[in-house]
């Protein structure tokens, strides 16, 4: 029971902390994808297979929009298609579409907003890819190959 309570006011672990983006005291925020009702743990994930946005929180725009001199930028992705507006239920109001390059191996890498002149840094991870073809002269389901 102790050990329970020393970690709770210890604070949050570092994976924890990582998954839960920190905003500036000036109010900046950047990621990697957002997690959704029905699809959690993809803040700061690449999602192979599927569109991958770049978030962040930049104030200083028009309205709820933030500067249209904020960018994006990765030695990993290419980043294109900025959205220069709020969006619903994510803390954001810029977004880009991004793609991971070719060749990028495994691991963790930086994603960089320049937000009024001064860079935030969040880091994500790509996980290794899945195999994405069945292996010649395996057994396929309903082919009637498992028969006896």
């Amino acid at each position: 029971m102790l050990a329970i309570g020393a970690a709770l006011l210890a604070g949050p672990s570092t994976g924890l902390a990582q998954q839960t983006p920190r905003p500036d005291p000036g109010g900046v925020t950047v990621q990697l994808n957002d997690n959704t009702a029905y699809d959690l743990g993809l803040v700061n994930k690449y999602v192979h297979g599927d569109s991958n946005v770049a978030l962040a929180q930049c104030p200083g725009g028009e309205a709820l929009k933030a500067p249209t001199s904020t960018t994006f930028s990765s030695p990993v992705l290419t980043i294109g298609k900025y959205d220069y507006g709020p969006l619903i239920g994510v803390p954001a109001n810029v977004s880009a579409e991004v793609e991971l390059k070719a060749g990028t191996a495994p691991g963790t890498y930086p994603l960089t907003v320049d937000c009024n002149g001064k860079s935030y840094t969040a880091t994500f991870s790509v996980p290794a890819r899945q195999v994405s073809a069945v292996p010649s002269g395996s057994a396929h389901a309903g082919d009637g190959s498992m028969a006896s």
